[in-house]
């Protein structure tokens, strides 16, 4: 699969996607590429760095939402209800910006970054598209009495809780999983598509018939008093109703995961209920296929972010979420002048 930069008739520039597409049970159900490809996961990661919160009790004692929650999973574009939104939860957790750890910068939206730069508005953390994310830590934080303070470093017991998580979900072991610094300022991890899409696929449990859990209290029970254990030790869950709250609130808000106008929100809204599909820096997407069971991850190998919301949306249509926004289908090039004189396309296609 590439995605095809055509300027007039001439291909000007291709760029290199992978796809790692599996079932819950680990099966390699479609590929592109090279589906074992190691990158970072950067804020495709967030859904698992939020499961702690509901696991260890977080989420039931600050009452937190299912809008809150699906803000921890998000890279929202700053608009004003979601950096609203981000501000009631750190009061409720008895924090404010000052806490957040992770620095402003421009808006993900260019609709939303051009009107507050119209009207001359001061960008805080709160505005960071992953002040969701940095709230949910610091809730954790909170929760288990450990400091707020440099919350952010790989070696405190928030970053190390999350990595244990995404461990479990991905069945690499922590010690095997590449550790960064991810863009805001928090721990980040590199691994294997494959694995990725693993832990996407094993959240579709979660919205079908988890609310049996069988197993929840032992996961559960395990999270809490075992922070330091990888959490590959423990076995996933057939039915979790951890999961199943981040799920729900992923599905429900599709409008807080991204915002007006980004590629997640309008995948999401094209198929309501059906998938869910979480963007991630440097050419990253995965996605669940909710019916179908599918985790799906993509790398755009060097990094280009409009051929990855081409690419992600292009291996949805194939595996059957049909159609996809018109938007996402192919992007025009224009001039300066701002007439069209080429497009962005995808060439090829999924193997089994």
């Amino acid at each position: 699969m590439l995605i095809e930069n055509r300027r007039g008739s001439i291909v000007e520039s291709r760029h290199q996607v992978h796809v790692a597409v599996v079932d819950a049970e680990g099966r390699l159900v479609a590929r592109a590429g090279d589906p074992d490809f190691v990158t970072f996961w950067r804020s495709a990661a967030k859904p698992f760095q939020a499961l702690p919160l509901v696991e260890d009790g977080a989420a039931d004692r600050f009452a937190l939402t299912r809008e809150e929650l699906a803000l921890c999973c998000a890279s929202h574009s700053s608009e004003q209800r979601q950096v609203a939104l981000v501000r009631d939860f750190l009061a409720k957790i008895g924090c404010g910006e000052r806490d957040l750890l992770c620095g402003p910068h421009p808006p993900l939206s260019d609709t939303v970054a051009k009107d507050y730069q119209t009207r001359g508005v001061r960008l805080t953390a709160v505005y960071s598209n992953c002040s969701g994310k940095h709230a949910g830590m610091l809730a954790l934080a909170r929760h288990h009495g450990w400091p707020i303070e440099f919350y952010a470093r790989a070696d405190h017991p928030v970053q190390r809780r999350c990595l244990a998580e995404v461990s479990r979900w991905t069945g690499v072991p922590a010690e095997r999983i590449g550790i960064a610094v991810d863009g805001c300022g928090v721990t980040c991890f590199a691994l294997p598509l494959r694995s990725m899409a693993l832990a996407y696929a094993r959240l579709a449990n979660a919205e079908f018939g988890m609310r049996n859990a069988e197993l929840k209290g032992e996961v559960e029970s395990s999270a809490r008093a075992h922070t330091d254990i990888p959490h590959s030790a423990f076995p996933i869950p057939h039915s979790d109703d951890s999961a199943f709250r981040i799920v729900e609130a992923m599905l429900r808000h599709p409008d807080l995961i991204a915002g007006e106008g980004r590629p997640c929100t309008e995948m999401m809204r094209a198929h309501p209920g059906r998938v869910i599909t979480k963007v991630g820096a440097e050419g990253v997407y995965s996605a669940l296929l909710t019916h179908e069971g599918y985790g799906v991850t993509i790398k755009v190998e060097d990094g280009h972010s409009t051929a990855a919301a081409l690419a992600i949306a292009a291996v949805l249509e194939q595996l059957g979420l049909r159609p996809q926004p018109a938007s996402l289908v192919a992007r025009p090039i224009r001039n300066s002048r701002g007439d069209t004189v080429g497009e962005m396309r995808v060439n090829g296609g999924l193997s089994q």
